[in-house]
C-alpha cells in the first residue's frame, strides 16, 4: 500500500501548568504484546509520513502496560497503554488516585487467540474448549466426581487426540490474552464436560465454581509465559509436544515453524473472526492519556493515523498481518478527532 507523505505541525511543547513543562518530543507506548505488532507497523508508517519522530513501542503485556499508563501524567509516564482486553474498574480506580482521570479509549479491531504446535510435531489439528478444560484445569470432571486433574496424555480423554504427555505454555497472568483464554476456552469447556455445575451441586457458590473452573494445574503441565509471543515460540522450538496460545497475527508472521488447530471445528483466519464464527476472538485497544494531547508532539496525529480507513480498514496493511477491521471504525475516528473520554 502506498501511503501519501504527510505533514503535521505541532507546538514545540506545552506546559501542563504553570510550572510543569514536558521535554519529551516522541510518543511512548506500551502494553500488550499482541497489539504489539500492529503497533510497531503503525510507529514506522508514521515516523516515515509524519514531521514526528517515530514512537517508541514497548510490549510487556496489557495489565503491566495498563499499571505504567496510569503511574500519572508527565514527560516520565506513557501516553498509550495497548490492551488486548477492555479496562477494567481496577485500573481505573489506579489511574484516578494517581490524577490520570481523562482517558480515550480506542478500539483498532478484532483478533483472535490460536492454539498452535510445532510443525514437525504431533497433530493436534482439532479443539474442542472441553479438551482444553480436560487438560489443563486443576480439577476436572471424572466418573460423576470432581477430582484433582489425573490426566497425563490427549488421548487420555480424547482418543483422537495424540497420546503424548500434556504440556502447554499459556500467557501469564499479566496478559490481556490470559483473560480471554479463561473466559472463553476454560470456563466455557468447565461448563461443557458439566464440571461447573458439578462444583455447585457439591456445595460450591457459582462464583468459587467459577474460579475453580479457570484454575490451571501446574506440575510443569501448564507454564505461565510471562514475555511476549517470542518466549512461547522458542518453547514450543525445544519441546515438540507441547502446545502454545497465540495471537492470530504472531501464528500468521509464523507459519513456517508453527501450525494451528481447529477450536470447535473453525479454523482461525480474518474471515472467521470477522463473521463471528471463530470462538475465540477478542476486540484490541489502546488508550490514550488526553492531557498529553497537545503536550507530546504527535500524539493525536498518531492515534488518528493508526485508526484511519487506509491504516485499520478491511483494506490496510494492519489486515494482512491478521487484525479484522472494526465494522464501527469511523465512530472510533470521530472519538479521537473529539477527544471523547470514558
Amino acid at each position: 500500500m502506498s501511503i501519501m507523505k504527510l505533514t503535521a505541525t505541532t507546538a514545540v511543547f506545552a506546559a501542563l501548568s504553570a510550572t510543569a513543562v514536558f521535554a519529551r518530543d516522541n510518543v511512548q507506548v506500551a502494553g500488550s504484546s499482541t497489539v504489539l505488532p500492529y503497533a510497531a507497523i503503525v510507529a514506522e508508517s508514521f515516523g516515515e509520513n509524519f514531521d514526528f519522530p517515530t514512537p517508541v513501542i514497548e510490549s510487556g503485556g496489557s495489565s503491566a502496560g495498563l499499571k505504567r499508563f496510569c503511574e500519572g501524567v508527565g514527560e516520565n509516564t506513557i501516553d498509550i497503554a495497548n490492551s488486548s482486553r477492555p479496562i477494567r474498574e481496577s485500573d481505573l480506580a489506579l489511574c484516578t488516585e494517581n490524577g490520570v482521570t481523562d482517558i480515550i479509549e480506542v478500539r483498532i479491531g478484532y483478533d483472535g487467540i490460536v492454539f498452535a504446535s510445532q510443525i514437525d510435531g504431533p497433530e493436534f489439528t482439532a479443539f474442542e474448549a472441553a479438551d482444553i478444560f480436560n487438560a489443563l484445569g486443576a480439577k476436572v470432571l471424572v466418573d460423576g466426581a470432581i477430582v484433582d486433574n489425573p490426566h497425563t496424555q490427549w488421548a487420555d480423554f480424547n482418543g483422537d487426540l495424540p497420546a503424548v504427555d500434556i504440556l502447554a505454555f499459556i500467557p501469564g497472568t499479566k496478559h490481556g490474552t490470559r483473560e480471554v483464554f479463561e473466559e472463553k476456552v476454560l470456563m466455557q469447556g468447565c461448563e461443557t464436560t458439566g464440571a461447573m455445575q458439578a462444583m455447585i451441586d457439591g456445595g460450591m457458590s457459582e462464583d468459587d465454581a467459577e474460579d475453580a473452573c479457570i484454575e490451571v494445574r501446574g506440575n510443569g503441565i501448564t507454564v505461565d509465559i510471562d514475555g511476549d509471543y517470542t518466549e512461547t515460540l522458542a518453547r514450543i522450538a525445544s519441546n515438540p509436544n507441547g502446545i502454545g496460545v497465540f495471537g492470530l497475527a504472531f501464528y500468521e508472521n509464523n507459519t513456517d515453524s508453527l501450525k494451528v488447530a481447529t477450536v470447535g471445528g473453525v479454523a482461525p483466519n480474518t474471515e472467521t473472526i470477522a463473521a463471528g464464527v471463530y470462538p475465540v476472538s477478542r476486540p484490541l485497544f489502546f488508550f490514550i492519556k488526553k492531557a498529553h494531547i497537545g503536550v507530546i508532539p504527535g500524539l493525536k496525529e498518531f492515534a488518528e493515523f493508526f485508526v484511519s480507513d487506509e491504516i485499520a480498514g478491511p483494506d490496510g496493511p494492519l489486515s494482512n498481518y491478521g487484525l479484522v477491521s472494526d465494522p464501527e471504525l469511523s465512530a472510533t475516528q470521530e472519538a479521537i478527532v473529539n477527544e471523547e473520554t470514558l
